[in-house]
């Protein structure tokens, strides 16, 4: 008669038990079930065999180390390992009032950090680690190594030195060592406050607060990448006022044909009339190992989630939050997208679907709020703003980010409007202009950190401008699918005005969305001089003006670029000129409302109301969105002004940098250097209380101290030099 053995692990030197580390050997003798020897293996096959049963499971079961275990023993093995109910629950309330003896008389950030210890110890015991200095608090238990055994481990361990009983989902539902002491620390100690409490509340808690429908949003950081060499929206700012136009060749390091794909014949199969555009050529920079990224996931992703990453860092941090202290918090994601492309012809798993964008930002932060990928071609950043301020005055989020990216990993959409004859030849958009001979392809990411405009004030954000309204709609069944349509551009602008309360005279211009093509400027400028032209005094027109005849139609970054360009325009009362512009479009007739381009650079000189400005967005889809921006309120942009005793000449004052790695240190220390040696007016302790503040600390750290401005920058040109004596 045959004989079925269910063996437990026998150690042979073959299956899958090769590939188990000592640890996972170590865990299982834990668990009551050690490695059987080889010898001991043999004998146990030699017993099946003689058994007059038709199935038998050969294992070895350790019976002192089943009774030590503080989970529940599979039935299968329960029989073999009573153990008194009594003294289990005894030993779970030796346990708890061992750890409450241990956490009385600590403060709350001290019981915090015990029970971070413990729960730092038990990981390292269970990953073999030496010290618990190996795990990293915020690191997630999957990137350390964890697997279900290790998961179900570490709940057994927790259980036996708290004395609590911790859930079997304990690591999925608490995936780093921080979540899990939060966790525990409510548990043992009811009312203790968790870092994710304060400012936003975290994800389980009630925001009794009911916010206003119609409250104002406050815009309370702002971060972006544009071409030609944009990396914040200074850099914007300065390349709008320079003029500058940054068309240049298509990039080289995409796999692209270019020997092939140019023809100069329009609507040729396959073949793109123009080799000109605007491309973010470092596209493909990334530092995976500051956000927790390994190098092979890295090269999978997106260059748009890398980018929304960075921009949605700097953006935080540039409104004084260190983004470390949003985990865990109702942050709202919002990200516009309308390329899924990339590593597509690579291989299936490398491409990028949609709701990844939004969930990669959330997931690396810790966001618990609202995170919604938009994809409604190029009005898609607008949108998603619009979708984040909903969700604010709603209550959803209490913070948000929003914006939009666009990277071209093929050429497809030259390649298409090559065949719709809609592109540009020299790859400008000359917007509204009578040279205008189509739209000029571009690249770019930009993001936005928004808040409702009374917690900005009283958490002490600066607050950049407001937005007053905003709303989307849609063409409908208008003429031809991708063809844009007056009325509803009409309706989408009458639509935020209302939301906005106020009339279209007391708004002073618009940032349109202009790409140059010759059948959508014209239906923009009549759409706009029906609505914003009607009801204004002759020398009060309102002012036209594109961001696309300086960077091109960076597509689902598009609208967000607008914003982050009105919005500098507020706060510096300039309104920059549009490129480009030999005439005015001929197909339009301006006489027909008071509307003019910005041919050349204004002063917007302030009045008895804030300064107002629309930007509007168009996608091919026919979703249209249009947002109306508003001066911030007096004395809410500014930071707090900082005195004390070192503000007495001659005092030393400690500037703090951070960086990741060395390397990074250094960078950080030489792009300090760069923006306080342009900017004279920033005092040196409030320099001091910012970096002290609102920086995440991160790995490598250096304190330069001086006693003055000048002994400062020395110190951080001698820490960007490596020079760490000499400041």
């Amino acid at each position: 008669a045959a004989t079925s053995m269910a063996f437990g692990l026998w150690e042979v030197g073959a299956g899958l038990g090769q590939y188990l580390g000592d640890i996972d050997r170590k865990r299982m003798a834990t668990q009551g079930i050690p490695v059987l020897s080889h010898d001991a293996g043999l004998e146990l096959f030699a017993a099946g065999l003689r058994s007059t049963h038709a199935s038998v499971v050969p294992i070895h079961v350790d019976t002192a180390a089943l009774r030590r275990r503080t989970d529940e023993i599979p039935a299968l093995l329960r029989g073999l390992a009573p153990a008194p109910r009594r003294a289990s629950a005894a030993r779970r309330s030796e346990a708890t009032d061992g750890l409450g003896a241990r956490l009385a008389g600590l403060t709350e950030g001290e019981r915090f950090r015990a029970i971070l210890r413990i729960v730092r110890g038990e990981v390292a015991a269970v990953l073999g680690h030496a010290s618990a200095e190996a795990v990293g608090p915020d690191r997630a238990f999957q990137e350390l190594g964890f697997d279900s055994l290790a998961a179900t481990e570490l709940r057994n361990r927790l259980n036996r030195v708290t004395g609590l009983r911790l859930p079997a989902t304990l690591v999925f539902d608490h995936p780093t060592a921080h979540s899990v002491t939060e966790h525990i620390q409510a548990l043992v100690g009811p009312g203790i406050e968790t870092a994710g409490d304060i400012r936003t509340g975290p994800a389980g808690t009630l925001d009794r607060r009911r916010p206003a429908d119609d409250e104002p949003i406050a815009i309370v950081g702002m971060a972006c990448r544009y071409p030609g060499g944009v990396a914040t929206p200074e850099d914007l700012w300065r390349l709008v006022m320079e003029g500058v136009d940054t068309v240049s060749d298509l990039p080289d390091d995409r796999g692209w044909n270019l020997g092939d794909l140019y023809d100069p014949e329009p609507g040729k199969e396959g073949k793109s009339y123009t080799r000109r555009g605007s491309f973010l050529y470092d596209a493909a920079d990334f530092d995976p190992a500051f956000f927790g990224i390994s190098p092979r996931e890295a090269a999978w992703m997106d260059p748009q989630q890398r980018l929304l990453l960075e921009t949605s860092w700097e953006a935080l941090e540039r409104a004084g939050i260190d983004p470390v202290t949003l985990r865990g918090s109702r942050t709202g994601v919002f990200a516009g997208v309308m390329y899924h492309d990339y590593a597509l012809n690579a291989s299936p798993s490398g491409t990028s679907g949609g709701s990844v964008v939004s969930g990669r930002v959330s997931y690396t932060f810790g966001f618990e709020g609202p995170a919604v990928t938009v994809d409604t071609a190029c009005s898609s950043s607008l949108v998603a703003l619009h979708l984040a301020v909903q969700a604010l005055r709603s209550g959803e989020c209490s913070l948000a980010l929003a914006g939009g990216a666009t990277v071209m990993s093929t050429p497809g959409m030259f390649i298409e409007f090559s065949r719709q004859r809609g592109l540009s030849p020299d790859g400008r958009c000359k917007a509204f202009a009578a040279a205008a001979d189509g739209v000029g392809w571009s690249e770019g990411v930009g993001v936005l950190l928004v808040e409702r405009l009374s917690d900005a004030v009283r958490n002490g954000h600066p607050v950049l401008a407001v937005v007053r309204g905003t709303a989307v709609n849609q063409d409908g069944a208008s003429n031809g699918f991708s063809a844009p349509n007056g009325p509803s551009q009409q309706r989408v602008i009458r639509q935020a005005l209302s939301a906005a309360g106020v009339s279209a005279s007391e708004v002073d211009a618009v940032e349109a969305h202009g790409t140059g093509t010759t059948l959508g400027d014209p239906i923009e400028a009549q759409a706009l001089l029906a609505t914003y032209g009607q009801d204004r005094p002759a020398d009060s027109p309102l002012w036209l003006g594109s961001v696309k005849s300086n960077i091109g139609h960076s597509q689902a970054a598009a609208g967000v670029a607008g914003v982050i360009k009105m919005v500098l325009a507020l706060r510096n009362g300039l309104l920059p000129r549009t490129l480009h512009v030999d005439e005015a479009s001929p197909h339009v007739d301006w006489s027909e409302g008071a509307v003019a381009l910005l041919s050349e650079a204004r002063e917007w000189p302030g009045t008895d109301r804030p300064r107002r400005a629309g930007v509007s967005a168009f996608g091919i889809s026919g979703t249209n969105a249009h947002v109306v921006l508003e001066q911030a309120p007096e004395h809410t942009d500014e930071p707090p002004v900082t005195t004390g005793p070192g503000t007495e000449p001659g005092t030393a004052t400690p500037w703090l940098v951070h960086g990741a790695t060395p390397e990074a240190l250094r960078a950080q220390a030489d792009r300090l250097r760069s923006f306080i040696g342009t900017h004279p007016e920033l005092d040196p302790l409030d320099v001091a209380a910012t970096l002290a503040t609102t920086r995440t600390a991160l790995e490598c750290r250096a304190a330069v101290v001086g006693a003055g401005r000048d002994e400062l920058l020395d110190g951080l040109a001698a820490l960007a030099r490596g020079d760490v004596d000499g400041g």
